[in-house]
């Protein structure tokens, strides 16, 4: 059996709360970014097969906006933060304060914030996940794409070579104030990482 379909109420609870503190990092590097009080919280982590990424935000041909960044280290993987279109116009305009002048377009402003906020998460949520499992796992230079998402989950397939077939899916809200925004965050370990990161976390390889 796959050790993702043997994971215990025990083990979905540590990687809760490797998302929590991954969080919790996040919104301490926003709140300084942006000067003012950001939260975030984790509402919901589980697994899911990688087929099933694109039915989690709607749909493979729906539009998204897409930041994706490879990880290198112990134990290497890819990493998607995805947000629907309308979500990071939110985003941009109730958390940073931006303002927003077209709805349909991003100007590169918008895009370089949208594009740091992505770095933020990945480090943040990464360095909580090495704590936790002492294993080395640094993010590169992220990329940001807006396309259909199943052209993006190819595209990275294509960039990166060979994902693994199980996503751990992280759900992460942003508050600020009464605005909140939520966005879809994913880390897809490769074949080879799957065992070092749970195996790190307690859980045995099948």
């Amino acid at each position: 059996m796959d050790v993702f379909n043997r994971l215990e109420d025990f083990q979905m609870d540590v990687l809760k709360e490797v998302g929590n503190i991954g969080a919790g990092h996040a919104a301490t590097a926003l709140s300084t970014l942006l000067d003012k009080p950001i939260d975030m919280l984790v509402p919901k982590v589980r697994m899911l097969p990688f087929e099933e990424i694109c039915d989690s935000v709607g749909g493979a041909e729906t539009v998204v906006l897409a930041i994706f960044l490879r990880v290198d280290g112990d134990a290497p993987g890819n990493m998607f933060f995805i947000l629907d279109l309308e979500t990071a116009k939110n985003m941009l305009r109730d958390l940073i304060g931006l303002n927003i002048e077209n709805q349909e377009e991003y100007s590169e402003l918008e895009l370089s914030a949208l594009n740091e906020i992505g770095n933020i998460l990945a480090g943040s949520y990464l360095s909580s996940l090495a704590d936790f499992t002492n294993l080395n796992m640094q993010p590169t230079v992220p990329s940001l794409a807006i396309d259909m998402a199943g052209a993006i989950l190819s595209y990275g397939l294509l960039q990166f070579g060979q994902m693994g077939d199980q996503a751990l899916l992280i759900d992460t809200k942003f508050m600020e104030g009464e605005n909140e925004v939520q966005g879809h965050f994913f880390l897809i370990p490769d074949p080879e990482s799957f065992g070092k990161i749970f195996s790190a976390l307690g859980v045995e390889s099948p």
